[in-house]
């Protein structure tokens, strides 16, 4: 049998797939899902200005076994800052994405054929010099010129490339048509017997996965395709189509096909819910918990090693007062789990001179009324003001606190638990924002749980403060 190689482009088309930008633990979520499932190959979308970027490949890049590849345009000058994002990765891969039809080429790079070329060729031995592994995407290859895409292609190889992904970016073949192209392409770029060929298929007239298999006959090496519908063949076509004509086919996959479905579904839904943009919440509030306890016992690397898995990165004088503040927890408990842990980063770790402070803060709320947030913070001596409304009453409040600084953070966590019991039991709220791909904490106390949540949000807010403004 053939084992057809599965590529996932969720994360690279992502922008494409829903209205509002994907979090950094909606990004990470994402990958460890297509990692468990076993694709072949995770693909990463070109890397922006924007230090998060990098920071999000980084971490990606620690935490899967499949191969990650990070994308590159022709034209663009980070293939530095881009193979560094993965260069840890287990399997990295750099892939350039290039358009091949006189429209694209003219539109999206400002080019002509030659002057394509020698971009193509340029960028694809930048990429092979820092890495051993460089894929080539010839871009609307359907609507290129023959001669000029096969052109293109044997200047990739001959510049390093030895993987190369046709697509069929406007979706104009039907499968005969398709799996013919291929064929041809093929046969006048007598290279490609060498390297590994790909596919890539617009399902605009719903005939992607068919126009796939059309090309595995033809001699592609694999597909490519999104976890939900995104214009592309989907991870549950696939598993679908080697389930029910496998055999007959001759093909199968690495895919875990009893664990695809439900990941599937809930990957789909993550990327189909859109944030408001009148809501501080990214994700809603985080109730996947780790089963890491810890106890007395653990060295102070056991206990850094958690915090690490949690998100933070914290100094080595900060890291030494959450592992002092852990053992006078650990002592007078049996375990110490990762809320607690949580807890302790925040009330421990990176104390900071106080930015922001809570001068008073008035909220409505009820079952008749939209909540509403009325919060005064002072900094410098000068009172700043803001009223907000919101799906609750603590949305209100973080809104209200986001128009004041002018500045939305991601909202990587949000917990509540009591401290206390009975009827004045003190609650404590922990919230963790993510500014610069960076994790930072803060934990507030109150016996009104808003409260509580407001200065649990002020005290990560001037955490992010000082750090920005230090440097």
């Amino acid at each position: 049998m053939k084992s057809m190689k599965v590529i996932d482009i969720t994360l690279r088309e992502s922008s494409l797939m829903r209205e509002s930008a994907l979090t950094f633990k909606e990004k990470l979520e994402i990958a460890r899902t297509l990692d468990r499932i076993r694709v072949d190959g995770i693909e990463l979308p070109p890397i922006g200005t924007a230090r998060a970027d990098q920071l999000s490949n980084k971490t990606i890049a620690s935490v899967v076994n499949r191969t990650l590849t990070a994308t590159v345009d022709a034209v663009s000058d980070s293939v530095e800052e881009t193979w560094e994002s993965i260069r840890s990765a287990k399997h990295p891969q750099l892939n350039v994405l290039a358009p091949v039809s006189p429209v694209q080429m003219e539109y999206m790079c400002h080019k002509k054929a030659p002057a394509m070329l020698e971009c193509i060729s340029a960028q694809v031995k930048k990429c092979r010099f820092y890495c051993e592994n460089v894929e080539f995407s010839a871009l609307d290859a359907t609507r290129a010129e023959a001669d000029f895409l096969c052109q293109a292609i044997q200047t990739a190889i001959d510049a390093g490339a030895n993987r190369v992904t046709i697509c069929d970016s406007a979706g104009i073949m039907l499968a005969d048509e398709f799996g013919a192209f291929v064929q041809e392409v093929k046969e006048k770029v007598p290279a490609l017997k060498d390297v590994e060929l790909y596919v890539q298929v617009s399902d605009e007239l719903n005939m992607g996965i068919a126009c796939a298999v059309a090309a595995l006959f033809k001699g592609a090496d694999g597909i490519k395709c999104t976890v939900s519908k995104g214009g592309y063949p989907t991870l549950e076509q696939v598993s679908r189509l080697v389930q029910v004509k496998g055999e007959a086919l001759d093909i199968t996959t690495n895919l875990r096909t009893t664990e695809l479905n439900r990941a599937a579904a809930q990957l789909s839904r993550l990327l189909e819910t859109t944030r408001s943009d009148q809501s501080p919440f990214d994700t809603g509030v985080n109730t996947e918990i780790s089963n890491v306890t810890l106890s007395e016992n653990d060295t102070i690397a056991d206990v850094i090693s958690v915090v690490r898995q949690l998100g933070y990165e914290l100094s080595d004088d900060d890291n030494a007062k959450v592992y002092e503040a852990f053992r006078r927890v650990a002592v007078k408990k049996s375990f110490v789990g990762t809320r607690e842990l949580d807890a302790i980063v925040a009330s421990a770790a990176m104390q900071v001179p106080t930015t922001y402070r809570i001068d008073r803060y008035v909220i409505n709320s009820g079952n008749i009324i939209t909540a509403t947030a009325n919060i005064t913070l002072e900094r410098d001596g000068n009172k700043l003001r803001s009223v907000a409304i919101g799906d609750g009453p603590v949305d209100a409040a973080f809104l209200a606190i986001e128009q004041i600084i002018g500045h939305h953070y991601e909202l990587d966590d949000f917990q509540i638990q009591t401290v206390t019991e009975g009827r004045e039991a003190m609650g404590s709220a922990l919230v963790k924002l993510r500014a610069n791909g960076k994790l930072y904490s803060g934990n507030g106390i109150s016996t009104d749980i808003i409260g509580a949540s407001i200065r649990a949000y002020i005290s990560a807010l001037n955490k992010i403060v000082y750090e920005e403004e230090s440097f």
